[in-house]
């Protein structure tokens, strides 16, 4: 999904609820802000790898995203 989608995905919803993500095992999460960060894809990670990992470094194979990670709350 591109940012454009998303925005108008998000556009169809009224724009006071809450935005949140699945939880560590169950449950949901508020969001943090999203920020850009260099990934690599590598679609043959396991499923619960995720098929985009971080990029060490950048180079031709990785390309920037925009990630939106969940609040971790203390244990």
């Amino acid at each position: 999904m591109k940012i454009r989608e998303l925005i108008e995905a998000l556009k169809q919803f009224p724009d006071d609820l809450p935005v949140l993500t699945d939880g560590y095992e169950g449950g949901y999460e508020e969001i943090r802000s999203p920020k850009t960060i260099e990934v690599k894809h590598e679609p043959q990670k396991p499923y619960y790898e995720g098929e985009y990992q971080d990029a060490e470094e950048k180079s031709g194979a990785s390309l920037k995203a925009v990630v939106i990670l969940r609040n971790r709350r203390p244990e």
